[in-house]
C-alpha cells in the first residue's frame, strides 16, 4: 500500500472514529429500536412492536411548509400510520454551518396532528447515485469537494467522491445537528422512528470511480476488517460474492482484482465498500447524537452497469455489513415484478424485511400482506404516496391491517401466521404450514369483474381458533398431529375489530357460505352474489374435532 492510499483509507475507516466509540443512544431501550423477536426482527416503539403501514412523499412534497399543510390530511385518509419523508441537506444548511430545521419541526407537528409517526430520508451526498441534494455551496466547489471521474476522466456529473475526507465530513457534520435536534425535539415523543442515510447510492455506467486516487486504491491491499469478516462468515456468504472470492483461492490478502478476480466483478466489491465505509461514519456521527435505527435503500441488481455500482444489493451484503455496522436494515426499493423473489433475498441472514419505496399500483394490496405477514416485515412503503386516491385498494388492506396489527404483531416471528399473495398467473400453495396445523391455501377461481388483488394473511389465534383476513382465497385446515379422526370447522363469522380491539361480530357464514362448513373463503358468497365485491375482510374460524 502507497503512502498516499493508506492515508486515503486511514481517512475514510477512522474519520470521526472517536464519534463512532461513543454509547450509541440505541442501547436506551425507551427510544425506538430494532429487536429480535423469535425468527425475526421487530421495531420496538415506546415498548411495543410497531409494524409500518406506511408511504413515501415524492422527493420535493416536503420542500415547502404550506404544501404539507394541505397533504397532510390525504395522508391521514390513506390509513398510513408513517409518512416517509426526504430531508434534503441543502434545505437543511443553505449556507455552510447555518441550519434550518422548520421544515423537519413542521412534518413532525403534522405527524402528531394526525396521530402518525415519521421514516426520515437523509437525502446529502447521494440520491439515486447523484449528488443533487447537496447545497450549492458543496456542487460549485471541485477543488474542495472532489468529485468521483468517469471513463472519460472527467469530474462525473454530479457524484460526490466516497473517498474524500472533506465530503464525508461535511455531510457527517450536517447529519449530527440533524440527529441533535431530532434528540431534542422528538426524544420523548418518538414521532420519529427511522432514518435513511443518503438514497440509492453507487455509481453507473462505470462500476467504480475512476479517479487517480481511486485507482491507487483499488490496486492497493483490500482492508483487513473486510478480509476478516470474509474469513469469520465464509460458510454463510452469499453464493455470488463467494464466487468472486474463490477466483483467487478465497485469498487472505492482495488488492481488490488480485482477491476478486480483475474487471468489473471486483470494481463492484470495491466500490460497495467505499460507500458502505462512508455511509457507516455519517450514520456514526448522527448514532452519536441520538441512535434511533438507520438503514440504507437499494436500486436493484440486473446486469452490471445498469444499475449503480457499490449499492446495498443483495450480493453485496455482506460487504455492507463489514463496512457498515451502524447500519441495521438494507432494503430493496421494488419496482420489479419478482416481487418475492427480491423479499427472500432480502431477508436472508438475519436481514430485516422493510421495503420502504415499491410501486404504488393495484398489486400493492397484496404485496403489504405478505411482506408484512410472509416475512415479518417492518413495513410497507408505496412511493408517491400523496398521488394515490382514496379508493386504492391499499387503503382497505391497510384499514385491514390497522385493526389486526397488535395480533400481526405478536404473530410475527412464531410461525404461527402466513402471509398470502397470488404473483402474475401462479397457482395456489397447496398446504402451508400454520402453528401447529397445515392449510391449504385456494386461490378463488371466480371473482367479480373488478376485483381486489389476491393476498393476504393467515393467523392461529388460538388452539382451534385462525384469523382469515384480505381477499380472493380460501382456506381449509388439518392438524399436523392429532388423537381425533377428523377435523371440521365449527363456524365462520365475518367481523372487524374495533378502536379498542374488540372483536366485533356481523355475520355467521356457516353452511352453504363454506360448503357445508369445508373451507373459510374471502369474499364469502351469499347464494350466486359475492359479499362486499371489492373489499377485504377479517374472518374468525373455529374448528372442531371428532371420531
Amino acid at each position: 500500500m502507497t503512502p498516499t492510499t493508506r492515508t486515503v483509507f486511514s481517512g475514510i475507516i477512522f474519520v470521526f472514529g472517536l464519534l463512532a466509540a461513543l454509547p450509541l443512544w440505541a442501547a436506551d431501550g425507551a427510544i425506538p429500536h430494532l429487536q429480535r423477536t423469535g425468527n425475526t426482527m421487530q421495531l420496538v416503539v415506546d415498548g411495543r412492536p410497531f409494524v409500518m403501514l406506511a408511504g413515501e412523499l415524492h422527493n420535493s412534497s416536503a420542500s415547502g411548509i404550506e404544501y404539507l399543510r394541505k397533504l397532510w390530511p390525504h395522508l391521514e385518509a390513506l390509513g398510513l400510520n408513517t409518512v416517509v419523508a426526504p430531508v434534503s441537506w441543502e434545505l437543511l444548511e443553505p449556507a455552510e454551518g447555518q441550519f434550518d430545521f422548520a421544515l423537519v419541526d413542521e412534518m413532525i407537528e403534522l405527524a402528531r396532528r394526525h396521530h402518525q409517526r415519521l421514516v426520515l430520508l437523509w437525502l446529502a451526498s447521494w440520491k439515486n447515485g447523484v449528488s443533487s441534494y447537496a447545497p450549492g455551496w458543496v456542487l460549485g466547489d471541485t477543488a474542495r469537494f472532489p468529485r468521483a471521474r468517469g471513463s472519460s476522466h472527467q469530474n462525473v456529473k454530479d457524484i460526490l467522491s466516497t473517498l474524500s475526507k472533506t465530503n464525508l465530513k461535511a455531510d457527517a457534520t450536517a447529519f449530527a445537528q440533524l440527529m441533535r435536534h431530532l434528540r431534542q425535539v422528538d426524544g420523548d415523543q418518538h414521532t420519529v422512528l427511522m432514518i435513511q442515510v443518503e438514497n440509492e447510492v453507487g455509481i453507473k455506467p462505470e462500476t467504480r470511480d475512476l479517479s487517480n486516487e481511486a485507482t491507487a486504491a483499488y490496486q492497493s491491499a483490500v482492508p483487513s476488517e473486510l478480509i476478516g469478516y470474509l474469513v469469520q462468515h465464509k460458510d454463510q456468504l452469499h453464493p455470488e460474492l463467494l464466487r468472486r472470492w474463490q477466483k483467487s483461492g478465497l485469498a487472505s490478502q492482495g488488492s481488490w482484482p488480485e482477491v476478486f478476480g480483475a474487471g468489473p466483478e471486483a470494481e463492484e466489491v470495491f466500490s460497495a465498500w467505499c460507500y458502505g465505509r462512508y455511509m457507516d461514519r455519517v450514520a456514526a456521527a448522527g448514532q452519536a447524537e441520538y441512535g434511533l435505527p438507520m438503514y440504507s435503500n437499494a436500486w436493484l441488481a440486473d446486469k452490471l452497469g445498469t444499475y449503480p455500482s457499490g449499492g446495498p444489493v443483495a450480493h453485496m451484503h455482506d460487504v455492507w455489513r463489514a463496512a457498515a455496522p451502524h447500519l441495521g436494515v438494507f432494503a430493496p426499493d421494488i419496482y420489479v415484478g419478482e416481487f418475492k423473489e427480491v423479499c427472500a433475498a432480502y431477508q436472508r441472514a438475519g436481514n430485516p424485511l422493510w421495503i420502504p419505496e415499491a410501486s404504488r399500483d393495484a398489486e400493492a394490496a397484496a404485496r403489504a400482506f405478505w411482506a408484512i405477514a410472509q416475512h415479518g416485515g417492518l413495513g410497507f412503503s408505496p412511493f408517491g404516496i400523496e398521488s394515490m386516491a382514496e379508493d386504492h385498494p391499499l387503503v382497505g388492506t391497510y384499514r385491514i391491517l390497522g385493526q389486526l396489527l397488535p395480533i400481526v404483531a405478536q404473530a410475527q416471528g412464531t410461525g404461527r401466521m402466513i402471509g398470502v399473495y397470488r404473483q402474475g398467473s401462479e397457482n395456489s400453495p397447496g398446504l402451508v404450514d400454520v402453528g401447529n396445523y397445515r392449510v391449504r391455501i385456494s386461490y378463488e377461481a371466480r371473482l367479480p369483474a373488478k376485483h381486489w388483488p389476491v393476498g393476504g394473511l393467515v393467523i392461529q389465534n388460538g388452539p382451534r381458533e385462525f384469523l382469515v383476513a384480505g381477499y380472493g382465497f380460501g382456506c381449509q385446515f388439518q392438524p399436523k398431529t392429532s388423537t381425533r379422526r377428523y377435523t371440521h370447522i365449527q363456524r365462520v363469522e365475518l367481523g372487524h375489530f374495533d378502536a379498542a380491539g374488540r372483536w366485533v361480530h356481523e355475520l355467521w357464514l356457516n353452511g352453504d357460505e363454506t360448503g357445508a362448513n369445508n373451507a373459510a373463503r374471502i369474499p364469502p358468497m351469499l347464494g350466486n352474489e359475492y359479499l362486499g365485491n371489492n373489499r377485504p375482510m377479517i374472518l374468525r374460524v373455529t374448528l372442531y374435532q371428532y371420531d
